[in-house]
C-alpha cells in the first residue's frame, strides 16, 4: 500500500470499501477481491482487503480498538501490545509534552495520550507517519497528538518534558540485534537523552547490559510469560535501582535485593521453578531462589531446586518424579512406563534438538508429562515433571 492509496481509504468511499472489505474478509480470497472489483478498483481494493486481514490480526494487541485502527505489516509486528505500552505511559506524568521520535503505526503514541500526555511525533517514513495520524484521529485523540514525516532530529529533546524513543530495529536483511545498526543509532539516542530531561528508551528485551547508561534504570517487562522488551528510563523518569523486571498483566514488579548473596547450588529437590524471563533477564533469579526457600541446579543455568512448594508469581514451579543422566533411550522407556503421550520438552543449558527429541521418543500412551532438560556441571540431565 501507498500513500495515495492510504489517503484515499480515509476519504468516504474508502470508508465505504472498508465496510465491504470487513463483511468479505472471511471469504475465499478471491472471492473477496471478485466482491470488491465490481465496485471499486484494483488499488482501493487491495488496501480495503490488507486493511480488513490486518485488522483481524491486530485485534491481539489492540483489542476491540483494532477495527477503528490501521496499520502495514511491519508496523503491526513491531507495535507494542497495548497492555504492555498502557503500563510505560502510566510512568510518565500526565500532562507531560512528549516528543516520540520514531512513532511507527503509534502504539506508543496512542498510549501516552491515553495517559494524558501530550505528544509530537515523528516517523522518518511518510505512510508510517500519516497511519499514525490516522490512528490517533480514529481513536478520539487528535487533540493530543500531533504527527509528521520528519528525520527525529528534526525534534528538539531540550523543548519537551519527556522524550520517548523508539528506534527500528530492521535492517534490509531483516530484525538486527545490535543496537549500533538501530535507526536511529545507539550513539544518536544517547546524544538525543543527553538533551532530555527525562527519556523512556524502548530496546530488544536482549539489548547487551553495557548499552545501559549510566545512572539509568533498565526494566524488562514479560506478558503472561513471554518477555516483550527492555525499557531504559533516564534523567527524572530513572528510579533509585538499576534493574527491575515486571510481570503483566498483573504488574507485579521486582528489583534487586542487595541483601542477597549468591543462591548457592544443590542437589534437586522435589521441586524445579523456572524463572520468568524478565526475571532472569534483570539478573534477579537470586531473589527469586530466596522467596521459593530454593537452589540452583547449576550456577550458570536459571533453574531453581527446592522441596517446599512454595506460591510465587515469578516462576512456573514442577514437580520432578524422576531424575535420569540424560539418554534417549532411557528417557523413551521411562516415559512410556508412565503412559506419556503428550510431552512439553523445556530446556536450558542443553544442546538437545528438542524437534528432533519429540520425533525420537515414539510415545503412544495417553499421558501428559513434561520434560526439563539441562546439564549440571558438564553432565546432562532429563527430569520428567508435571506442572504443580
Amino acid at each position: 500500500m501507498n500513500l495515495d492509496a492510504f489517503r484515499e481509504l480515509l476519504t468516504p468511499r474508502g470508508q465505504e470499501a472498508l465496510g465491504v472489505a470487513a463483511e468479505a474478509i472471511g471469504d475465499d480470497p478471491v472471492a473477496a477481491v471478485t466482491r470488491l472489483r465490481k465496485i471499486y478498483d484494483a488499488d482501493l481494493t487491495s488496501a480495503a482487503l490488507t486493511q480488513a486481514e490486518l485488522r483481524l490480526r491486530a485485534r491481539e494487541k489492540f483489542g476491540a480498538d483494532a477495527d477503528l485502527m490501521y496499520f502495514t505489516r511491519p508496523g503491526l509486528e513491531q507495535a507494542t501490545r497495548r497492555e504492555v505500552a498502557d503500563h510505560r505511559a502510566r510512568r510518565v506524568p500526565a500532562g507531560s509534552r512528549v516528543a516520540d521520535v520514531c512513532c511507527g503505526i503509534g502504539g506508543d503514541l496512542l498510549a501516552l495520550a491515553r495517559a494524558g500526555c501530550v505528544v509530537e511525533a515523528v516517523d522518518a517514513d511518510p505512510l508510517t507517519a500519516a497511519i499514525a495520524a490516522a490512528n490517533a484521529d480514529a481513536l478520539g485523540f487528535g487533540d493530543r497528538v500531533s504527527v509528521r514525516a520528519a528525520d527525529a532530529s528534526t525534534l528538539d529533546p531540550a523543548a519537551f518534558d519527556v522524550l520517548f524513543a523508539d528506534p527500528a530495529r530492521r535492517t534490509a536483511r531483516g530484525r538486527t540485534f545490535d543496537p549500533m545498526a538501530y535507526s536511529p543509532a545507539w550513539p544518536a539516542v544517547l546524544e538525543m537523552v543527553a538533551r532530555a530531561g527525562a527519556a523512556c528508551l524502548k530496546v530488544a528485551p536482549g539489548i547487551p547490559y553495557e548499552f545501559v547508561p549510566a545512572g539509568a534504570e533498565a526494566e524488562w517487562v514479560s506478558y503472561r510469560g513471554d518477555v516483550k522488551e527492555a525499557v531504559i528510563w533516564c534523567g527524572t523518569l530513572a528510579g533509585e535501582t538499576a534493574r527491575r523486571a515486571t510481570i503483566l498483566p498483573s504488574g507485579v514488579t521486582m528489583t534487586p535485593d542487595p541483601t542477597l548473596g549468591d543462591p548457592g547450588t544443590g542437589p534437586a529437590g522435589r521441586y524445579i521453578y523456572e524463572p520468568d524471563g524478565a526475571a532472569i533477564r534483570a539478573h534477579l533469579v537470586a531473589e527469586i531462589a530466596a522467596s521459593v526457600g530454593g537452589h540452583l541446579l547449576d550456577p550458570q543455568i536459571a533453574y531453581i531446586t527446592g522441596d517446599v512448594a512454595a506460591p510465587t508469581p515469578w516462576a512456573s514451579r514442577y514437580e520432578v518424579h524422576e531424575t535420569l543422566p540424560f539418554s534417549l533411550k532411557r528417557l523413551r522407556a521411562a516415559l512410556r512406563e508412565r503412559g506419556a503421550g503428550n510431552v512439553t520438552i523445556k530446556k536450558r543449558g542443553s544442546a538437545v534438538d528438542v524437534d528432533r527429541l519429540r520425533k525420537d521418543l515414539r510415545l503412544p500412551g495417553g499421558e501428559s508429562a513434561t520434560v526439563i532438560l539441562t546439564r549440571i556441571g558438564d553432565r546432562p540431565f532429563a527430569f520428567i515433571c508435571s506442572p504443580s
